[in-house]
């Protein structure tokens, strides 16, 4: 009795909240008295299925579903008008939780990490080397890391040669005493020096070897009463006080950076601890292999107890302050980067977001530069855009009978396959090369790509409506100036977006050769500013092998179609 008792409670719970569910979720299609009084519904459309439209109430032919009202002053569903446009009910709406934020014009903030060393500044170096025959007496500095004053003696020099050009220089007088003069300069003697001889004690047989610079001696290869030749080096002395840091500068960052743009570093030997300084010069030598350049930042080196704080080649890490002019912007999240494309969905009202093409320039921490396809105040979606994106290729597949009648025959003929074929067979080759890091068989393999993409599109430009996919593809089909494997790559990304667009919509056109489809998912760590995701074709059912990460990681992959 208690277990049938239980077994009753608990079938009137669950009936009770499948009704309350079934309540929140209905649409709510059917407005009120007060309300059908008020507006008056222009036409019935289905939201899965823009194109079914009734002046009635109804169901949608294709998919069952309830028909939404579209009342005056709201567009509806259309796929006409520059893009298509994708109607939701408002508890779509509200389930999706669809945010929308305005286009707007302000400055694109972006923060910019970069890694580096420490480096002496080159310009406050110098070497001190023997200008003459002699003897070191004394050594007043010897150790490295010494402290010393511009002027300061680093140590006690004879030469005979040199005592004789003082000697001279005493007794002299008018132009041979001039003469002297520059002869002791030539040996290494500063004027101040020169000055004093008048006042140095004739019995006195040494010079002192002076510090050209205040700084920190960092090396001392010479000993007391070592004898040293005319050029033999005696001592290096640089100047800490300022510092370069030097980090690299990627492609991709180049953009955003200028001289003079403030850079904070802190290195992990002193934490806590952060140093500003301004970007002073860009080195123009691109490096092509690591896609970079060295950029330097001078910065002042604090003297604390004696000693530099900021110590020589140590790793450090900093944060460029980016400063960028205010341009029309977007956040980040709006933009779905389909392919070559970017879209956003502009919310058009009373329930409707039109798919709209944009052009972005840069990115900012939060935000997205768009350079055309927006203006100020249009309301993008910021939230719920990628189901409404999936509802959009929803749309797409269920092509209406008008459209559907439109529509190119399916099958290839022989032209169309065979140029398929061949540039199947060239993708393929390219791919394979690339997953071995044969730069040879990548050029080989690059010289075949143009003509077979332009012997392809030329074929399918009847066949293929979007016209566009085409054009891309045969933008993107240039492997001429490809020197190394990260720009072979860089290529080859291109290409293969381009490639698996037009692909993808023959899959299943009869007659169409077999391929293998595969994705790398996590395309963006081999190639910069990629998507996570990208995505090869393969032919002859051979093994997968990666081409964006070559030997290093040749089975990352998964596949998505194995044939046709």
């Amino acid at each position: 009795m208690k277990t049938f008792l239980t077994i009753l409670l608990t079938a009137l719970l669950a009936v009770a909240a499948t009704w309350l569910t079934l309540r929140q979720l209905a649409p709510a299609t059917v407005p009120g008295p007060a309300a059908a009084a008020q507006r008056h519904a222009r036409f019935y459309q289905c939201a899965m299925h823009p194109w079914i439209k009734s002046d009635q109430p109804g169901r949608c032919t294709i998919c069952g579903m309830e028909l939404t009202p579209v009342y005056e002053g709201n567009r509806g569903g259309d796929t006409t008008g520059g893009g298509q446009i994708v109607a939701l009910t408002q508890n779509q709406i509200q389930v999706l939780h669809v945010q929308t934020v305005a286009a707007q014009t302000r400055p694109l903030v972006r923060t910019l990490p970069v890694a580096g060393t420490l480096e002496e500044n080159a310009a406050r170096h110098r070497v001190l080397a023997a200008y003459v025959d002699g003897r070191i007496d004394k050594l007043y500095v010897n150790y490295q890391g010494a402290e010393v004053a511009e002027g300061e003696p680093l140590a006690e020099f004879y030469s005979p040669a040199l005592l004789q050009a003082e000697r001279e220089y005493r007794q002299l007088g008018g132009e041979m005493r001039h003469n002297t003069g520059l002869r002791l300069r030539q040996m290494g003697v500063t004027p101040a020096q020169i000055a004093a001889l008048g006042q140095k004690p004739a019995e006195r047989l040494t010079s002192q070897v002076l510090s050209p610079i205040s700084g920190t001696v960092v090396s001392q290869v010479v000993y007391s009463g070592q004898y040293v030749a005319t050029g033999a080096p005696l001592f290096e002395i640089t100047d800490f006080s300022t510092m370069w840091f030097v980090f690299r500068a990627y492609e991709q960052d180049l953009p955003w950076l200028t001289t003079g743009q403030v850079v904070r570093i802190a290195t992990p030997s002193l934490p806590g601890k952060s140093y500003a300084g301004k970007i002073t010069f860009i080195d123009p030598n691109f490096d092509a292999a690591t896609r970079s350049t060295r950029a330097r930042v001078e910065l002042q080196n604090p003297l604390v107890n004696g000693r530099r704080e900021l110590l020589n080649r140590i790793y450090a890490e900093g944060l460029v302050e980016l400063d960028a002019p205010a341009v029309l912007t977007v956040p980040r999240s709006a933009v779905i980067e389909t392919g070559p494309e970017a879209v956003v969905y502009c919310d058009q009202g009373g329930g409707t977001y039109a798919h709209t093409v944009v052009q972005t320039g840069r990115r900012g921490d939060t935000l997205v530069e768009i350079l055309a396809g927006l203006k100020e105040g249009d309301p993008v979606v910021t939230n719920g855009n990628l189901l409404i994106d999936g509802q959009a290729e929803m749309n797409r597949s269920f092509m209406a009978p008008a459209e559907a009648a439109a529509a190119p025959p399916t099958g290839l003929d022989a032209g169309q396959q065979a140029a398929l074929t061949e540039f199947l067979k060239v993708a393929d080759a390219l791919a394979s090369a690339l997953a071995e890091d044969d730069l040879t068989a990548i050029t080989a393999a690059g010289s075949a790509v143009m003509p077979a993409t332009a012997s392809m599109v030329k074929q399918l430009r009847s066949r293929v409506a979007d016209g566009k996919s085409l054009d891309a593809l045969e933008g993107a089909g240039h492997f001429h100036g490809v020197r190394d494997l990260p720009g072979a790559r860089l290529a080859f990304h291109h290409f293969s977006v381009a490639a698996t667009t037009v692909l993808e919509a023959l899959r299943n056109a009869p007659g169409a050769p077999a391929f293998q489809l595969y994705e790398c998912p996590m395309a963006n760590q081999a190639i910069p500013d990629a998507p996570t995701k990208a995505r090869w074709l393969q032919t002859g059912g051979r093994a997968m092998r990666n081409p964006f990460f070559g030997k290093e990681m040749p089975d990352c992959g998964v596949i998505i179609r194995p044939t046709k």
